[in-house]
């Protein structure tokens, strides 16, 4: 019968396209150090120990918030934003003093007499970030690996694990717990924030939450404009549901007031950003009243390029009231508890990219020899961009969870 491996080597040629009868992998063996055969010697020591040339990672290396932000082409360094309106005030709901504010008036009323009124804007702007990883190697180490037991081709294995360290690193920048920054953590490089994509959990927060981190730089900063207690910069408040540091129970009314509070702001919540361990517990919570979570197909997205439909490219997530709940395995948990909930109105939220990811190499074998300046080769990814919202408070989050 053709077509199938009977034996471990048959696998091995098959995998590495060796002939028949060769026995150019067949190095390593029974344990780790005997060969699979001998030569008519007998001399074991004339195979080298080959352990082939896939390395497998055996870390999870998802990068489910950066792959689920929108991205869009950077237009503009700058916005404007109403903060109040020309009547009614400010907050999530139309007041007034007095109906004579409305703006009813007398038949054939002086025009002067008239109440003038104007709504009052503010404007907020960014600057691109710079976020660049390089890795360099010699010629010969490059040379060897694909002689004695190496990995074969050096550059193309860090190339591929580079720059998924690439797109993994800003992964974690836009999830940085803040507060860990201003904690005992990394509280030695709170003073590089600023050179890091800003965190959802800046943009997501308020004065209160970000006057309370001590040392970080620039806490108070937000998109150019200072971030007050006065209710001058209400329009920076995000919606966020805390219990000063202390964990408790997560429940349905949780989710159903901050999707209402956020509704009423005229939020609207397109995803929400969780750990896998508040997911379950969200699931075990509902199924004990009878309730359970919804599915739906999600079509990611890549540097703004939505793929189709269909079993190669769709997976399914979890819903609640319709809205798909992604899972992040570097999710913040405020220390303790369960994974924090991000309410994410992603019409508002997305990644501004200047210049999109982009790969560059230089060395022994390329023309740039010269201005590479070493016997070696040197590979550098560069991602220029920011993360932007441009309506702040439609944007909530679900802290202290247990």
């Amino acid at each position: 019968m053709t077509g199938y491996f009977r034996t471990i080597e048959d696998l091995e040629r098959a995998t590495y396209g060796l002939s028949a009868g060769s026995n150019n992998l067949l190095k390593a063996t029974t344990g780790i150090h005997a060969p699979h055969d001998t030569l008519s010697g007998g001399d074991a020591t004339l195979y080298n120990l080959v352990y082939g040339q896939k390395v497998w990672s055996m870390i999870n290396r998802e990068i489910n918030a950066l792959s689920m932000l929108p991205k869009k082409p950077w237009k503009s360094s700058g916005w404007r934003v109403m903060k109040s309106r020309s009547i009614g005030g400010a907050g999530d709901t139309f007041v007034v003093s007095d109906l004579a504010t409305l703006g009813g008036t007398a038949e054939n009323a002086s025009i002067s007499g008239i109440t003038e009124i104007a709504p009052t804007f503010a404007n907020l702007y960014l600057s691109p970030k710079t976020i660049a990883h390089t890795f360099e190697l010699s010629e010969v180490a490059q040379l060897l690996g694909g002689m004695d037991d190496g990995i074969g081709d050096i550059i193309s294995t860090y190339r591929e694990e580079v720059g998924i360290s690439h797109a993994e690193a800003m992964n974690g920048m836009i999830l940085q717990d803040l507060t860990a920054v201003a904690g005992v953590g990394i509280n030695a490089h709170a003073t590089k924030a600023d050179s890091a994509l800003t965190s959802l959990y800046k943009i997501i927060s308020t004065h209160a939450e970000m006057n309370a981190l001590g040392t970080l730089t620039n806490k108070l900063k937000i998109f150019g404009q200072t971030r007050a207690d006065d209710g001058s910069t209400d329009y920076l408040e995000a919606y966020v549901d805390s219990n000063s540091g202390t964990a408790r129970n997560l429940t349905v009314n949780m989710l159903n007031t901050a999707l209402r509070n956020l509704m009423a702001r005229g939020g609207q919540p397109k995803v929400f950003l969780t750990g896998y361990d508040t997911i379950q517990a969200l699931g075990e919570l509902l199924q004990a009243q009878e309730r359970f979570m919804g599915r739906t197909e999600v079509v990611p997205s890549h540097s703004g390029i939505k793929g189709v439909k269909g079993r190669e490219v769709g997976f399914k997530v979890a819903t609640y009231h319709d809205i798909p709940i992604i899972p992040c395995k570097d999710m913040p948990t405020g220390g303790s508890g369960l994974s924090d909930i991000l309410l994410l109105d992603t019409d508002h939220l997305f990644m501004c990219t200047m210049k999109p990811t982009e790969y560059f190499e230089a060395g022994m074998n390329t023309k740039e020899v010269f201005g590479h300046g070493k016997l070696g080769h040197r590979g550098l990814y560069r991602t220029i961009g920011e993360t932007m919202c441009t309506y702040v408070r439609g944007q909530g989050k679900l802290i202290d969870l247990q």
